[in-house]
């Protein structure tokens, strides 16, 4: 029973049915590596022992009662930007360090109906504004792979906990890369859903328009597994949308690959950051493809160079609008012995908040503020719906896009990057939020430094169960899925 974290998803599932092991056992082994693993990595913020080995025996109970949900006794992660009932939720943040939420998010309830186990929260840049997981107040997580490098962000936890085998399956959310990018950099598949496919109800906001929850694991077919769980209409949440969800599991062969027609914006190959590594890798994966029966298409993106500062005008915004609430009045953080309301505030906020929800805090006050609204933020949301029809366009003549997840491997822990230079790294994923669109993430190699490389497949509307069924003939065709960095190779 030493290998149990080896197993899929489906593996696990089978086991759990047969009874050839426990929930109970199961968990056990991974509350065991976390305790004996974590400390090495720092993935976890709060763990929840006793809470998870109570689901684990009553899904036994339903085990054996007969007719259990497909994932009832499995494990995972949360990340802690999900609220949890009863659980301490930060978001990585000194001003919610305090908090324990009274109710669970839609996406943690539907979890637990399900008979999953949770196993604890997860580290995350700070109200997921980051692409490493250094702004956490929690401090650094490491990368499995190499643990002086980041893992990615904000769902550095969640990348993280899965790649060293700590947790089989986790959430994540992303708003402008934040699933996509830690998956890429920390050697994982993972899914950012369409806008509206995954109930926001509970997940702490940091951009109204563009966060959107989904699953990181090690293959497509464990994230399909987890999507069949989470996907859904939510009354709760007015931008969830009421439209049928697909059986993720039963569509992973449905897309035939031979015929598929994937565009290749050249734009994307062509940025002046991209490293020669990460292209090899890409062009390798869809080669690859191509060999599987797939079409290259070369297509035309002319918006690229809008993503950035369109993004980063929404974006910060929209986090100046939903981090009002976080004022020292109602609940988290508050400063001791205020002279006044204002000293309140100021103090508060300023103590609460790190260095980078502040400064997007303040770039999103400024564009939202009357002499530049209509210079700032309404010329970028009108630069927005091109983006979009840059993307519906494209569409018409080809099923997919192609591009890298992100231009680089993971960066060095303390690299001190400049925010431009942080938040240029995001290039490939930005303008997918922008849209609404649902893209994935798939391992597709190792650079020179021994680090993985990440391909990105971006979808029209609704076309998860393309994405994932693509990916998943790839990994039936490649190995890149099952490689495991070596602190995951260490039994506890």
């Amino acid at each position: 029973m030493t290998d149990l974290h080896r197993l899929s998803i489906r593996e696990l599932s089978e086991g759990l049915k047969q009874a050839q092991f426990s929930s109970r056992e199961l968990t056990e082994h991974y509350l065991k590596r976390i305790a004996q693993i974590d400390p090495k990595v720092k993935s976890y913020v709060t763990v929840t022992a006793e809470q998870a080995l109570a689901e684990a025996d009553a899904a036994d109970a339903a085990l054996k009662s007969g007719n259990p949900h497909a994932l009832a006794g499995i494990p995972l992660a949360h990340k802690d930007i999900f609220c949890t009932q009863g659980i301490k939720t930060t978001a990585g943040s000194k001003m919610l360090d305090n908090f324990i939420s009274p109710y669970d998010a839609t996406v943690v309830a539907k979890a637990k109906a399900a008979g999953l186990v949770t196993l604890g929260k997860v580290n995350m840049d700070e109200f997921a504004m980051g692409s490493t997981s250094e702004s956490s107040y929690f401090g650094a997580t490491g990368n499995p792979w190499a643990l002086d490098h980041v893992p990615g962000g904000s769902s550095g936890g969640s990348a993280a906990a899965v790649a060293a085998d700590l947790a089989p399956i986790a959430t994540g959310t992303d708003t402008g890369g934040s699933i996509r990018q830690p998956a890429s950099f920390c050697g994982l598949t993972g899914l950012k859903p369409t806008y509206g496919r995954v109930s926001r109800f509970g997940m702490i906001a940091y951009a109204s328009s563009l966060d959107q929850g989904g699953p990181m694991a090690r293959s497509a077919e464990d994230c399909a597994y987890l999507m069949n769980v989470i996907a859904g209409h939510d009354a709760k949440d007015s931008t969830s949308i009421n439209k049928e969800v697909d059986d993720y599991v039963a569509n992973l062969n449905d897309t035939a690959v031979k015929g598929l027609r994937i565009g290749i914006p050249k734009q994307y190959f062509n940025v002046a950051g991209l490293d020669a590594d990460v292209k090899a890798r890409v062009e390798e994966s869809l080669k690859k493809l191509e060999e599987m029966g797939a079409t290259l298409v070369e297509i035309n993106l002319k918006m690229t160079e809008a993503y950035v500062p369109t993004y980063y005008l929404i974006a910060p915004a929209e986090a100046s609008s939903n981090l009002s609430r976080f004022d020292g009045v109602r609940y988290g953080y508050r400063c001791e012995n205020p002279v006044d309301l204002m000293d309140l505030y100021k103090r508060s906020r300023s103590e609460g908040f790190g260095a980078e929800v502040q400064r997007r805090i303040l770039i999103g006050t400024y564009a939202l503020s009357a002499g530049y609204y209509d210079a700032y933020y309404v010329k970028a949301q009108k630069v927005r719906r091109l983006i979009q029809q840059d993307f519906l366009k494209a569409f018409e003549n080809v099923d997919v896009i192609a591009a890298p997840s992100a231009p680089t491997t993971a960066y060095k822990i303390g690299a001190n990057l400049s925010p431009t230079e942080m938040y240029l790294g995001d290039i490939y994923t930005l303008a997918v939020n922008l849209a609404g669109l649902p893209a994935i993430n798939a391992p597709v190699g190792f650079a020179k430094d021994s680090l993985p490389v990440g391909l990105q497949l971006i979808g029209n509307y609704w076309s998860e169960s393309q994405l994932l069924s693509i990916v998943h003939q790839y990994q039936q065709n490649t190995d890149w899925h099952t490689k495991r960095a070596a602190i995951a190779e260490e039994n506890a």
